[in-house]
Parts: C-alpha cells; structure tokens; sequence
C-alpha cells in the first residue's frame, strides 16, 4: 500500500482499540488513525489534545500515528 507523508495533526478522541480521530494542521480534516507497532511495543500513550504526526492513506481518510510530538 502506498502511503502519503507524514504530516502534523491534533488528537481530537479516543477510541476502543487504539483508533483515534485526528485533526489535520494544514487541512482540517478529520482522520481515523490508528496506533503504529512501535508505539504499541514501547507503550507511548496518546491522548485526546496530543500532537502527532499521521501517515495518510492515499485516499486521506485514514492514516497511521508515528509519532507523538
């Protein structure tokens, strides 16, 4: 699968089952992200009102939280 690069954005909620809904920067859109392996592995916490940084999907619906900044 061919992803878009990561760019900036808020947790706006959490869902059950590391989902979450984030809020784009540049865009303001609204993505369901969720957790990437690493940071399950290293038990990173994300909280709605984090920023992180999203790999979308190419069709800008979905994405994948890389890192918490």
């Amino acid at each position: 699968m061919e992803k878009i690069e990561a760019k900036g954005g808020k947790v706006t909620l959490a869902l059950p089952g590391l989902m979450f809904r984030v809020t784009m920067n540049e865009t303001g859109a609204e993505v369901l992200a969720h957790l990437a392996g690493k940071m399950k592995i290293n038990n990173i916490r994300v909280l709605p009102g984090d920023n992180v940084l999203v790999e979308l999907s190419p069709d800008g619906r979905r994405g994948r939280i890389v890192r918490r900044l």
